[in-house]
């Protein structure tokens, strides 16, 4: 008979001694944030962590990419059981920076806590939603520790919205265009799977998904363009720094294009908060699914080359003072 282990609790400072300077930054990393977002049903895309907001600042604001208006969320993160200080923390940052989403994630929930947070999503609009969630480390022999979110507190219909989301994204409810963008994505990220760099969100019945540069506020995207016939992988910087990190790019424009084999558009959207540095490629019919593995062949190459040059400098940008 086969013999199966025995799962064992960890004591979380065990794995992290303090919240701002272990804990957050370990949630920030996309691969966490990703487990989160999933037990949320959100594309978490991290923005920033200790995000000013006045006199204080949030642990960490993310962009939920999977929403129609790649809404704001801000999460706030205890090692310990909730408190007073906390819960009003959170609700600072999220009148700071008009975030729809909050979450707080922490070792245990106190009942008024819990509470408190059923609570604000009785009283709040449809469009915002406050989320408490535990978090617990569990072993098996020694293995090391893996994570687990239990969600604790959660909007009144959030399973009934997460269900009619669902089905608004089924095939007979979409247009055709967005039905073959949907299954292009999903194709896509069937072939990236094990992928040692490459990861990409949910598919989306869009016209674009991301990949993490590894650096906030900024992200590799690729896209599909059906009314001007073309695919496009591009860099995009998007936060408020984002003409001064391109021109620091640019500097080194000559250097760039040389490691690429792909011709390059330089985009500075000066009217914008976003800059965008992107190669495109012809598409002749996007219903045409015989062409999809070589378009999806040039869309892979283009996000390695595109990762390898441009990963290493955008950790090395500096913002304006």
């Amino acid at each position: 008979m086969t013999q199966l282990g025995r799962l064992k609790r960890v004591d979380l400072r065990a794995e992290w001694t303090k919240e701002d300077r272990d804990f957050t930054p370990w949630l920030a990393q996309e691969e966490n944030i990703v487990l989160l977002g999933e037990t949320l049903n959100m594309s978490l895309e991290v923005e920033q962590e200790e995000r000013r907001v006045g006199r204080f600042s949030a642990d960490i604001l993310c962009k939920d990419t999977g929403s129609a208006d790649g809404g704001w969320v801000v999460i706030e993160n205890q090692l310990e059981t909730t408190d007073h200080s906390h819960l009003g923390q959170i609700m600072t940052y999220a009148a700071g920076l008009e975030a729809k989403t909050c979450v707080w994630v922490a070792a245990k929930f106190h009942e008024e806590h819990r509470a408190a947070i059923d609570w604000l999503n009785e009283i709040s609009s449809d469009e915002f939603q406050f989320f408490g969630l535990e978090i617990e480390l569990w072993r098996i022999g020694d293995s090391p520790a893996a994570p687990k979110f239990n969600i604790v507190a959660k909007p009144n219909d959030w399973k009934r919205e997460v269900g009619r989301s669902a089905r608004s994204m089924e095939p007979a409810a979409l247009t055709e265009t967005k039905r073959l963008q949907l299954e292009f994505w999903e194709a896509l990220k069937e072939r990236l799977a094990g992928h040692s760099v490459l990861r990409s969100q949910k598919p989306l019945p869009q016209h674009w998904t991301t990949f993490s540069i590894g650096r906030s506020g900024m992200h590799i995207g690729a896209i599909i363009n059906t009314r001007e016939d073309r695919i496009g992988v591009e860099l995009n910087l998007g936060d408020d720094n984002a003409n001064s990190y391109f021109e620091q790019l640019e500097l080194d424009k000559a250097a760039i294009e040389g490691e690429l084999n792909l011709e390059l558009v330089w985009m500075p959207l000066p009217e914008r908060r976003s800059c965008r540095i992107i190669a495109y490629h012809h598409l002749r019919d996007l219903s045409d699914k015989s062409c999809w593995p070589d378009l999806q062949t040039w869309m892979i190459s283009a996000l390695e080359q595109m990762h390898r040059a441009f990963a290493r400098r955008v950790k090395s940008l500096t913002s304006e003072a």
